[in-house]
């Protein structure tokens, strides 16, 4: 799967995967679900925030733990 919504940039969150064009982890959006926060409680909490880029950021860390073959571009 193509993820047009994901990004990493080492001089962004040190290279996490960010939601594109914010400083959103994919992991933050992870750790809100895992503490009990609904998809409503994060568009309310993060404006730039879309449904569609919180479907993006599961289904990537869905991928990556499935697959293990998704390539990111790490710092050298």
């Amino acid at each position: 799967m193509r993820y047009e919504r994901i990004t990493v940039d080492p001089a962004v969150m040190v290279g996490k995967p960010c939601i594109k064009g914010t400083r959103i982890t994919v992991d933050l959006i992870l750790r809100k679900f895992a503490a009990g926060e609904t998809e409503a409680d994060l568009l309310r909490g993060y404006p730039h925030l879309s449904r569609e880029d919180i479907r993006q950021a599961l289904a990537f860390t869905a991928d990556f733990l499935t697959d293990g073959d998704i390539e990111l571009a790490l710092p050298r």
